[in-house]
């Protein structure tokens, strides 16, 4: 899973009609190739979302990249069934722990490999996996829950974050999730993030395809200046994708 040089809008289906994925999925294929998918377990998070099943339904009607966050106690139990489900790139919490058997875990299934942390978790404990991984989630709200207001707090680890994947020139894309919208995703942007994970943004706008195009545009004019997808610079497709 190369790292997007440009950014990339992951809608989360977490706030989408959950009548309707399918169509949901459909309705932003235009705009961007990948899909946010929020897993939680009601032990790690406060909260019961999806699992494998319904990913499994939902890749018969999309060919999407399953960007799928396993907000999970135990991600170890239930890689291999993400990974048979569909699942594009997991990505597992570091608090969780067991994180290096995780990440090997994920590797030997031939998916992405993502490594998550909460807004109160310091830098200090992802980087030393930096090497090992495809995607670094950095939450920007509490998991367990859509519709938060974004935590400006985590826009430092943001930075350290895009430092040392830049300064090591590890291919690992860096993402941010939780109150992403017009407003936010330029700051998220000039932080580093690469990819940014938008749900009540996107589908909670009657034209959910545009709503992505939008807070893409948003988070280009926060890039510096010069930098792939910046105002400016040419193009900048944000349905990028894995390249």
């Amino acid at each position: 899973m190369p790292a997007p040089r440009e950014v990339t809008i992951a809608p989360s289906i977490l706030a989408a009609d959950f009548g309707n994925l399918a169509s949901a999925a459909g309705e932003v294929a235009s705009a961007t190739s990948w899909l946010h998918v929020d897993v939680m377990d009601g032990h790690f998070v406060p909260n019961i979302s999806i699992g494998p099943p319904v990913i499994a339904s939902l890749r018969r009607h999309s060919g999407a990249f399953f960007d799928c966050h396993l907000m999970i106690s135990e991600p170890l139990r239930y890689i291999e069934a993400f990974a048979r489900a569909g699942a594009s790139s997991v990505t597992a919490h570091v608090e969780v722990g067991r994180t290096a058997e995780v990440i090997a875990a994920a590797r030997s299934l031939g998916v992405g490999v993502g490594l998550a942390c909460n807004p109160d978790t310091a830098f200090g404990e992802v980087e030393p996996f930096l090497a090992d991984i495809d995607l670094l989630l950095v939450m920007s709200v509490f998991p367990g829950f859509g519709g938060q207001s974004f935590m400006a707090e985590v826009l430092p680890k943001l930075a350290a974050a895009r430092a040392a994947i830049d300064r090591l020139a590890l291919d690992v894309a860096l993402e941010v999730d939780g109150g992403i919208d017009e407003r936010t995703a330029p700051l998220a942007a000039r932080a580093g993030a690469r990819v940014l994970v938008a749900g009540s943004a996107v589908f909670g706008d009657p034209r959910p395809w545009d709503a992505v195009e939008r807070i893409r545009r948003a988070a280009e004019g926060g890039l510096p200046a010069g930098s792939p997808g910046a105002a400016g610079s040419s193009g900048a497709d944000g349905a990028a994708g894995p390249r």
